[in-house]
Parts: structure tokens; sequence; C-alpha cells
């Protein structure tokens, strides 16, 4: 799998979101778009195959799981207007093909193509990535549609997804060297769900992704880090030392961690614990979360055990370095899932 510069690609018809793009020697059938921002777009496309002898990409995929059943992929597609933006790129797949993990969100293949995109003649680069698909959406889709019917996983269901999102984290960071996501959050979070199993959770999205430990060791070192974070790391999931970093500091991967706590909590009532900090005034929420002032739902109807609250509050400590690591939070929820599955 590799990159492609090639102007055959460009059959796609950027004006109206239609039409057929070739990644490297495999074409795809853009069916409709399934999200995006401003400078990326994520698709949901068809794999033709013009030999039915022939398994078209499935032949590249080292592992069998990767194989779509109706030969359907999600592809993003990241328009580059300048160097800095290929850079980032480039990053980002790079990293992408660092893990292979059951709870990680595999890149399954990617291409640069040159796309006409004025009158004049002018052209850009635009890069396509291709991820397998799911369908039923995001754990943010999910809080949502439970918030709406107002139900609430169950205490096990709530430990199983987060302990597949914790090994899909370790996988991360105990890499060597370690890597941070640094946006861990629901709206990241892939889920799954099957029938008499629990459902399947997938971490993805590695666009932020960075080498995890950094020694700040000046003002603008740590006023740089702070910019980086405010525009790349939500607010409401990110840790205090991201808000106001010492010019004397030693970061590391617990800034995951503090992001997984958040989403824990999410995962129980549907929000981060300082999202109420961004809804109640214009001010930034950073007050809230440098002091970890979380707000717990009063709602007699809210059915968890205090275990889980105190599971969420061991991981948002303020200070990075009583924070625990991956390896102990894995240890303390397969003891939870013990205890809750009788």
């Amino acid at each position: 799998m590799g990159c492609s510069f090639s102007g055959l690609n460009a059959l796609y018809d950027s004006a109206n979101g239609g039409g057929d793009v070739w990644i490297n020697a495999n074409r795809f059938r853009i069916l409709k778009p399934i999200g995006g921002g401003s400078l990326a777009n994520l698709f949901l496309v068809k794999e033709l195959i013009s030999d039915p002898s022939k398994p078209g990409i499935s032949k590249e995929f080292k592992d069998p799981s990767h194989v779509s059943d109706g030969g359907t992929y999600a592809m993003k597609k990241v328009l580059i207007q300048n160097n800095e933006q290929l850079e980032l790129v480039k990053e980002e797949i790079r990293i992408s093909s660092l893990f292979s993990h059951p709870n990680l969100l595999p890149l399954l293949d990617h291409a640069f193509i040159s796309v006409k995109v004025s009158p004049d003649q002018s052209r850009k680069q635009e890069a396509y990535l291709l991820f397998p698909v799911h369908l039923d959406g995001t754990l943010l889709d999910s809080a949502k549609t439970m918030q709406a019917k107002k139900e609430f996983f169950s205490t096990l269901e709530v430990l199983q997804i987060f302990h597949q999102l914790c090994a899909g984290l370790k996988h991360m960071h105990n890499f060597d060297p370690p890597y941070a996501h640094n946006d861990v959050k629901p709206v990241n979070v892939l889920l799954t769900q099957r029938k008499g199993q629990a459902p399947l959770a997938k971490l993805m999205d590695f666009a932020n992704a960075r080498p995890a430990r950094r020694q700040i060791r000046s003002r603008s070192e740590a006023l740089e880090l702070q910019e980086w974070a405010s525009e790349h790391v939500s607010a409401s999931f990110r840790a205090p030392e991201l808000w106001d970093c010492p010019s004397q500091y030693d970061i590391d991967e617990r800034t995951d961690v503090w992001s997984l706590g958040c989403t824990l909590f999410a995962i129980m009532y549907g929000v981060s614990p300082f999202e109420y900090a961004l809804e109640e005034s214009d001010e930034s929420p950073q007050l809230a979360i440098v002091n970890a002032q979380i707000k717990w739902p009063t709602e007699p109807n809210a059915p968890y055990p205090n275990d889980l609250n105190q599971f969420v509050t061991w991981m948002l400590q303020p200070q990075a370095t009583v924070r625990p690591h991956i390896d102990d939070i894995v240890i303390h929820v397969d003891k939870l899932i013990s205890k809750y599955s009788h």
C-alpha cells in the first residue's frame, strides 16, 4: 500500500461529491458523505471490482477482519493547501500505520492525488485515507440517542466499552516511544452493537497523535504547547497541564488518562464532566478543569455504583504526577468487570 500522485486518480467529481476514486490500484465509488469539517470530509465508498476472480483491495489486508462483507469502506478526503498541511497528513498516515490493535481503527490504504480546484487550471493535492466502516456510528451518537430515550448503559456495558478503549490506548502508551492520542473523546470512539456481546469499541482519528513525552524547559515552550492544545484538543476533555503548563515540566501519556476519565464519565452520563462549565457561561472551562470540579448528575435514575464514580475521580487528578498510568487503569477495570459480571 502506498501513495499515488497520478492525475488519473482524479476521476472524483469534487463539484458534487460523487463519482469514483482510485486509491492506488483499487477503484471506489463514493456513495454518500458521512461526516467532515473544513478541510477533511468522510465518505461512505464501495469498492468496484471489474474482475470477480480478483479480490480487490482485500488481497492486501494482513488481518482478515478488515475485509468488508459488502465492499464498503470509510474514506477520509483531506484538502491540502500548503506544505504544512501536507506534512501533517503524512504524519497522520505514518502514526496510523504504526499501530495494530483490535481496538484501534486501522488505516487500510492511502493515496495523494492532484486535482484541479479552479478554472485557471491551478492544482492542489488531496489525500485519501481508507478505513473500515462502522455504520452504527460513534459513542457520541449512542449517547445522544440514549439521552433522548432517558436510557443508560448497564454498569457492565460501561466497563466493557471502557476496557476496550483502555486496551487500545495501552497499545499506544506502551509503544517505543510511547504515543499519546491527544483527543480521546466520545466522537472519536466508534461503537458497533453486537447481538449477545458487548458493543465493539474502536478508538479512531490519529491526526493529533504525537510522541507522548515532552520536556518543557522554558516559558515559550509552555506557551507553544498550550497554543497547540487549544487548537487540537477539545476543551472539555483537555488535561489541566495543557491549559496551564509550568515552564519546567515533563509532559507524558497521562494527558490521555485525563481525557479517558472524562470519556468514562461520558459513557455513563452522556457528556464530559466539565461540559457544564462550557454551557453555563461564555467563559473558558479552565477553572473548573484545573480544580477538577466535577459536576455529578443528581437525577435519581442514574444507575451507577459509587465504584464507577470513584474510578472517574481517580483518573481526574489535576496533578499529572499522581494520575494513574494506563496499566494501573487496566488492572482496576478488570477487577470491576469481575465484580459486576456476577
